[in-house]
């Protein structure tokens, strides 16, 4: 990802309205895959056990059949996606 694409942490307690914190729950298996794209043809960038707490950017697609939020995790500075029936929306 380039700099443009990554978000410090420390930052979204400064942003006013941005950010909403959701948990990672997946009935299937014990984690969530998080992708480099919207998509399910997208590499899978890593994966999130159940029960971790993510931070939605604002920023949503549809494709495949899902909606698609951008994510990161608390102390990380990349953005991933991962679809919206597997952090509670």
């Amino acid at each position: 990802m380039t700099d443009m694409n990554k978000i410090n942490v420390a930052a979204l307690e400064n942003v006013a309205g941005g950010y909403e914190t959701h948990t990672v729950h997946n009935d299937a298996v014990s984690y969530a895959n998080c992708r480099k794209e919207p998509g399910l043809n997208s590499k899978v960038f890593f994966t999130i056990p159940n029960g971790t707490q993510v931070y939605t950017t604002g920023r949503k697609v549809k494709k495949d059949g899902y909606v698609w939020y951008e994510i990161m995790l608390a102390g990380a500075y990349d953005t991933g996606w991962i679809a919206g029936s597997l952090i509670g929306f």
